[in-house]
Order: C-alpha cells, then structure tokens, then sequence
C-alpha cells in the first residue's frame, strides 16, 4: 500500500490479499490485485494526494452538489438529505450519480422522488 492510506484501507488490503489466496484467485497476482481494489475506493472517496489536492483547488467533482462532501457519504446518509431538496436538486444528484457512482440503489431512490 502507497504511504499515506489509512489503516482502514491497510486492513482492507490486508484482508483482500488472504481472501483471495485462500480462494486460489489471481495466483501470484492476489497483492496486485487487492492493492488496485483498494487504491480505487481510496480515489473514489477522495483519500489519494491527487483528490486532496484537486478538493482544496476547488476542483473536486462534487463541489457544486446541494449536499456537502456528497462523495464521502453513504446512501442512508445521502437519503436523510433528499427531503430537504428541491426536484432540480434532486435532478443534479442524480445527474452526478449517474456520471461518477451509478450506485443502483440510490439512484432507484432518485428516481422515485423524481416520478412521484
């Protein structure tokens, strides 16, 4: 694991590399393959220099949603704020969603809200 992820994310290694060893999944490639696992979500959540850096430029892909750090946050945590919103904001939830995450749960949510 590069220098800097969390030890969260050092576990998560951890665990996927002895996973998929006893699997007898990506042989002599499992450390490879579970750093790439991980490095990806740290990207995704915003935990690499890179999305570090491009947040305090103000360049964070997220930056312009109506629910603040959208990116860092779950779905449960994404739905007790939908309430609050406007239908466009929903629509640019969704719009983000659909771009970066698609996660399927949240955006059938979306869709809901937007159709009823």
């Amino acid at each position: 694991m590069p220098a800097g992820a969390s030890q969260k994310r050092e576990h998560e290694y951890k665990q996927l590399e002895r996973r998929f060893k006893q699997e007898g999944r990506y042989k002599g490639r499992e450390d490879e393959v579970a750093a790439r696992i991980v490095n990806k979500q740290r990207a995704q959540y915003g935990e690499t220099r890179v999305e570090k850096q491009k947040d305090r430029a103000g360049r964070s892909p997220d930056r312009k949603l109506p629910i603040a750090d959208y990116q860092h946050l779950t779905i449960p945590q994404i739905r007790a704020e939908l309430d609050s919103l406007s239908r466009r904001d929903i629509e640019k939830i969704r719009a983000y969603e659909a771009e970066h995450k698609n996660r399927k749960g949240l955006m059938s949510v979306l869709e809901r809200r937007l159709h009823h």
